[in-house]
């Protein structure tokens, strides 16, 4: 791969048109091409390439992130997470877990809750939860007329927000991995206790419940998709069908599956994923790893990838003797299954390598930060601007470990110099606008996954869920900038007071709004 240059203000061109030109065509595919050759030409005529850098630096950019054990090891993952859910539903399990959930599960709040609690259940890791909860959770949604785009919201704000403040989680490792040393404070002191004020997590988490519980509680497009999905019971958008699902919607179900078709697997697959964290994490080496290091140390990607094959070879000695599924069947099954999951690894793989040409060639990321260091913001100030700053970033290269990675360091050395009293509230801002960012971004690997997950046409994701972030990111910027100023105060009374207060304008905010902006207006 050539090497980096500094592209300036130019490094921000190909996120904004990947963005914006899926905001308005609907095609991300085709918005995210647009975008990689955007940035492509950037760095072939900065770089003085001629005009077959421009294909050059696309396709080795590509390759590059396929060759990525660890995307590779996503995409195996994806695959066979797919063959996983054909095979279940081919055997019955998930018609039979339909057919159960609409006994136990009588209304449209308890399916939500249920959703919003194996989201936040599942904090290890949130491509693990994002595709899970979708799995099992998508019949329940359905029958009780939840809109795939409400459940797509309800998965991607309960996977980076819960991970994001879990002590035990793949996101928990990258945070304190990128702690400068330096400072005297433990990595995993200083993350622990970012906790109480990373705002938009908690916030975000505290939505998802407050919208699954209370009727009309939805507004903007978020309203218009769950009036349609109560009064049509169509769950998905009637114009755009859902990525991935017509080959699994051809599958001729077994009558005889139980719920435990479905529940086995699934159970499977967390107890080898989470096994296989610790494995690939060196948990049993001889150096004897602690639990949290192994999980700090671990391979993801490896580890839900061995974690998938191993429920599949469950599923097959739990299905095939007992002939649920015959032997061609459960392969013809598989086979259809990792089929269904071949947009969501197109639409991946051109996120990542649209991160790659904006991270690693035209250096966005340092651009960003460049700009961060030489300006001179009010001390008081720090964390709010390092949240939209965070916020930003993460938005236009679609990774909030990435802006992790850029925007910690620089936080944590700049509050050292000039206000120690803001580092912790600094690191929550830096996290809550990098979740945010993430949350948002057409291009985020996790908004991908959770519209797979839900089946739910991406660009409907997000654009029905972005109001919703964007009421938690206002109350967010809101609270870190009277956090800064209670600062002095310290830190545990500046969180007792911003905490509750950005609570309280939260509930005012989602009472106001449905009224305010209903469905259609």
């Amino acid at each position: 791969m050539e090497n980096e240059i500094n592209a300036g203000i130019w490094s921000v061109v190909p996120p904004l048109v990947a963005i914006a030109l899926s905001l308005i065509t609907r095609e991300v595919i085709f918005s995210l091409l647009v975008g990689i050759m955007s940035g492509a030409l950037i760095f072939s005529v900065l770089g003085s390439l001629g005009a077959a850098g421009v294909f050059t630096v696309t396709i080795d950019t590509m390759i590059g992130k396929l060759a990525d054990g660890d995307n590779a090891a996503m995409v195996i993952f994806l695959a066979l997470l797919g063959g996983l859910v054909a095979v279940i539903t081919k055997a019955g399990g998930s018609n039979a877990y339909g057919v159960w959930a609409a006994g136990k599960i009588k209304s449209r709040q308890s399916a939500g809750l249920l959703t919003s609690f194996l989201g936040v259940l599942i904090f290890i890791d949130d491509y693990f939860n994002c595709l899970t909860v979708g799995t099992v959770m998508r019949p329940v949604t359905d029958r009780h007329r939840i809109s795939r785009e409400k459940l797509a919201y309800f998965i991607d704000a309960t996977a980076a927000p819960i991970c994001v403040i879990a002590p035990i989680s793949s996101w928990a490792a990258s945070v304190i991995s990128y702690y400068p040393t330096e400072t005297g404070v433990t990595g995993m002191r200083a993350f622990a206790g970012s906790i109480p004020m990373n705002l938009y997590a908690v916030l975000t988490i505290f939505m998802v419940i407050w919208l699954a519980v209370r009727k009309n509680g939805d507004y903007g497009p978020m309203a218009a998709a769950q009036r349609r999905a109560e009064e049509t019971g169509v769950t998905e958008s009637p114009s755009v069908s859902s990525a991935g699902g017509d080959e699994l919607e051809r599958l001729q179900v077994s009558p005889r599956g139980r719920v435990l078709d479905l529940i086995i697997p699934v159970v499977f697959l967390v107890i080898f994923s989470v096994l296989s964290m610790l494995w690939y994490g060196g948990y049993w080496d001889e150096d004897g790893k602690s639990l949290f290091a192994a999980f700090g140390d671990t391979s993801a990607g490896y580890a839900l990838a061995l974690g998938g094959f191993g429920a599949l070879i469950a599923a097959f000695f739990l299905f095939v003797p007992r002939r649920l599924i015959s032997f061609p069947d459960f392969f013809s099954a598989l086979g259809a299954g990792i089929k269904s999951m071949t947009p969501a690894i197109i639409i991946l793989t051109l996120a990542w390598t649209i991160s790659g040409i904006c991270r690693d060639l035209l250096q966005t990321g340092h651009y960003v930060a460049a700009l961060v260091e030489a300006s001179s913001m009010p001390v008081a100030l720090i964390p709010a601007i390092m949240f939209l700053i965070a916020a930003a970033l993460s938005f236009s290269t679609g990774t909030a470990w990435g802006t992790f990675g850029i925007l910690i360091p620089i936080t944590i050395n700049i509050c050292d110099i000039v206000a120690p009293e803001l580092s912790i509230v600094s690191l929550s801002a830096v996290l809550a606008g990098s979740v945010f960012g993430d949350h948002c971004s057409p291009i985020s690997d996790t908004t991908i996954l959770s519209s797979t997950g839900a089946r739910c046409n991406h660009i409907d994701h997000v654009s029905t869920q972005i109001p919703y972030a964007l009421t938690v990111a206002v109350i967010c910027f809101i609270g870190y900038i009277m956090a800064g100023f209670l600062a002095p105060l310290g830190f545990a009374a500046s969180a007792a007071i911003t905490l509750p207060v950005s609570l309280v304008l939260l509930i005012a905010a989602l009472l106001v709004l449905p009224k305010r902006w209903k469905a259609g207006a």
